[in-house]
């Protein structure tokens, strides 16, 4: 069964910036998708967060995708669960403390890379360089050394959403063009073939 898990942010929920627009677009592609609206999300809390997350039915056709705080809870969900799921989207990523006032409750002190890495046929981060929290160039290069996968660094894209800055971003076309990439172990393959 194609499905699709899209977890947001702090301060979120499932109707903000591009989350719609994109579960709109896998639904329209045959994938169940589910957007949850994760607790206190003003205050990220890994305890919190991670429980309904992982209530989902992950599959070897399941696709994850993460913004901003939602991307350290993808990198738990991936090491919480035994199977090779198809894609890992990262949006915004990060899984550092990156100033003195972040939330810390959304971070493990340490990841099992291995494993995370494992439990995901395709990862893919999407990073900005001047995204003005810190989910910048340097988090993307980081967890691409600890995972590999595809690193995408947009320049001048902000948050790739935000309400404090502005940022509606509703629609996320380079999103949408690498959901429609098939992947397999031996090549890649951008026809449709849903």
């Amino acid at each position: 069964m194609k499905n699709a898990l899209i977890l947001h942010g702090t301060g979120c929920n499932p109707n903000s910036f591009w989350h719609p627009s994109i579960k709109k677009f896998l639904e329209n592609k045959g994938y169940e998708v589910k957007v949850p609206k994760l607790p206190d999300t003003d205050t990220p809390d890994l305890k919190k967060w991670l429980p309904v997350a992982l209530d989902f039915d992950f599959n070897e056709e399941t696709i994850l995708i993460g913004h901003s705080a939602g991307t350290p809870l993808m990198l738990s969900v991936l090491e919480n669960i035994n199977i090779t799921i198809h894609k890992a989207i990262f949006v915004a990523s990060y899984s550092r403390m990156k100033e003195e006032d972040d939330n810390l409750l959304i971070l493990q002190e340490k990841y099992n890379w291995k494993k995370i890495k494992g439990n995901a046929k395709d990862i893919i981060f999407i990073n900005s360089s001047d995204d003005p929290w810190g989910c910048d160039t340097e988090e993307g290069l980081d967890l691409f050394k600890h995972l590999g996968g595809t690193l995408i660094i947009r320049e001048g894209e902000g948050h790739m959403g935000s309400d404090r800055f502005n940022q509606p971003y509703t629609k996320f076309p380079l999103l949408e063009k690498l959901l429609e990439v098939k992947y397999s172990r031996n090549s890649i393959d951008s026809s449709d073939k849903s």
